[in-house]
């Protein structure tokens, strides 16, 4: 395929990725509006987000394991389509609680898009040549890291339409997508005949890590750190990932083969995966909170003031994708993304409610040229070691361990959060639990709350920088493997059945 009908082929997938990550970052300066409107606090809040992430979890490997079986096309089009409907449902929730189970639907949408846009994309590009087009796929996640802030400030800031219309607003768009797929993709179907899908393992996976998300939200608020809740459901995610494990290994089709983990590349790419999902969906997600409850900014200002993180993950996706097509080196790229991420998490530890806007620029830039230099090319770096037939699957595992990492992080580091807030905020007479509306504090007590949340979110970023460290360690003892000149449609036609 030429570069022409490539970019003809993924024009559809784009988009549809571009309204999965929408979906995201649109809420993200929206929330603490949402939650003023819907009487939720820092629970609610961390929720929202982490169920999305854990339902994008949950289903990834699944959606994966169904482009192997199945038509490509029709996978994408049915998770859009998912997708339209659990938007219009968490536009019309009325509680928190409904707000978060409409965002669970919405997860298992988005875990399709994701997943199956870089299978789609290994499918007809060799390894060798991938990198030039992850770093559009990069650019797109970039575009809705940067558009969504602003659009949700928009739409939160105008009176007439209201924070429902941030769910409604991206229909239209994820039908366009359907409606595109239906037009430029398309690629050969290989179907299986008398294949089960391992339903009893992912319904295992999906248990063992929703009750560790349900642990890590409510230990120091609900129950103690050392407590027999702790115990009793660390425990209960410990036994339920074993039968998990147990499940994969007797399973002909297992949701996640275990296999894979022979690759020493896929090993520590997965440990990588999981320490930048942490920062790549942290960051979004307390910087919103800062801007808005540390300096008092509107949601529309506050999408505006992390234009700089997003610009250095737009640049950093597209340079280092040329970077690799054009060397055939990966490595290197994908360490120094790690380094740069550790640097930028450890400038953003400084933040208070009154650091110099330059300085926090400065930490956004560098957190973003970090995500967006490993993000997509620790995926690269698996799909060029699985074999040809289980690209689907790997594609979809190293999205996988992001999210979960994503998902971990942001639920462990909102309890983080929440407690520092409450710590602060409990010797002045001011409760911690909700999320405060500025515009209804009074002014004597305003300084306190915004000094309480940016001491908070900065430690929260410190603690962002050892999975930052981990991370670099990962792919520093990654054995770098030359890059395939074939795509997995050549391969597969080839009769290859190992890389």
């Amino acid at each position: 395929m030429s570069h022409r009908e490539i970019m003809r082929a993924l024009s559809g997938l784009l988009l549809g990725l571009f309204v999965a990550m929408l979906s995201s970052t649109i809420v993200t300066n929206a929330l603490p509006k949402i939650l003023a409107d819907l009487h939720g606090g820092e629970s609610a809040y961390t929720w929202i987000v982490a169920a999305t992430l854990l339902a994008v979890t949950a289903s990834t490997p699944l959606w994966g394991k169904l482009a192997d079986l199945f038509s490509k096309k029709l996978l994408v089009q049915i998770s859009l389509l998912a997708y339209v409907a659990g938007s219009m449902l968490a536009g019309l929730a009325q509680t928190p609680a409904q707000l978060i189970a409409c965002r669970v639907f919405q997860g298992l949408a988005v875990g399709g898009i994701s997943a199956l846009a870089q299978v789609c994309m290994a499918a007809m590009i060799s390894p060798r040549e991938r990198g030039r087009y992850s770093g559009y796929f990069g650019m797109a996640f970039a575009l809705a890291t940067v558009g969504g802030p602003l659009i949700g400030g928009v739409i939160v800031d105008t009176s007439w339409l209201g924070w429902r219309w941030c769910f409604y607003v991206c229909v239209p768009l994820a039908v366009v997508a359907v409606i595109i797929l239906q037009r430029t993709l398309h690629l050969p179907t290989e179907r299986r005949e008398g294949v089960r899908i391992d339903y009893l393992g992912a319904t295992l996976i999906a248990a063992s890590v929703t009750l560790l998300l349900v642990w890590v939200t409510l230990a120091g608020s609900s129950y103690a750190w050392l407590s027999w809740q702790t115990a009793a459901m660390v425990g209960g995610s410990v036994v339920l990932g074993a039968l998990a494990i147990r499940t994969e290994q007797r399973a002909a089709e297992p949701i996640v083969p275990l296999r894979m983990f022979r690759h020493r590349t896929v090993v520590l790419a997965t440990v990588a995966s999981v320490m930048v999902g942490v920062g790549m969906y942290g960051a979004t997600m307390f910087l919103s909170q800062y801007f808005q409850l540390a300096r008092g900014k509107s949601p529309i200002a506050s999408g505006f003031a992390t234009t700089p993180m997003v610009l250095g993950l737009a640049v950093a996706s597209y340079a280092s994708g040329k970077l690799i097509t054009r060397t055939g080196r990966w490595k290197i790229v994908l360490m120094a993304g790690a380094a740069f991420l550790a640097v930028g998490f450890a400038l953003l530890g400084v933040l208070r409610a009154d650091t110099p806007y330059g300085v926090v620029a400065l930490a956004m830039a560098v957190t973003g040229v970090g995500v967006g230099t490993v993000m997509q090319n620790l995926v690269l770096a698996v799909q060029n070691t699985v074999p040809a037939g289980e690209l689907g699957i790997a594609s979809s595992m190293a999205t996988f361990f992001r999210t979960l990492g994503g998902a971990v992080g942001v639920s462990a580091l909102g309890a983080v959060l929440a407690a520092k807030v409450s710590q602060s905020l409990g010797g002045h007479g001011v409760g911690g639990g909700a999320i405060p509306d500025l515009s209804k504090i009074p002014a004597a007590v305003r300084p306190v709350i915004e000094a309480a949340f940016g001491h908070g979110i900065g430690t929260v970023f410190l603690w962002c920088v050892p999975f930052a460290l981990v991370a670099f360690v990962s792919i520093w003892l990654i054995r770098e493997v030359p890059l395939k000149t074939e795509s997995g449609i050549e391969r597969t036609a080839a009769g290859r059945v190992s890389a």
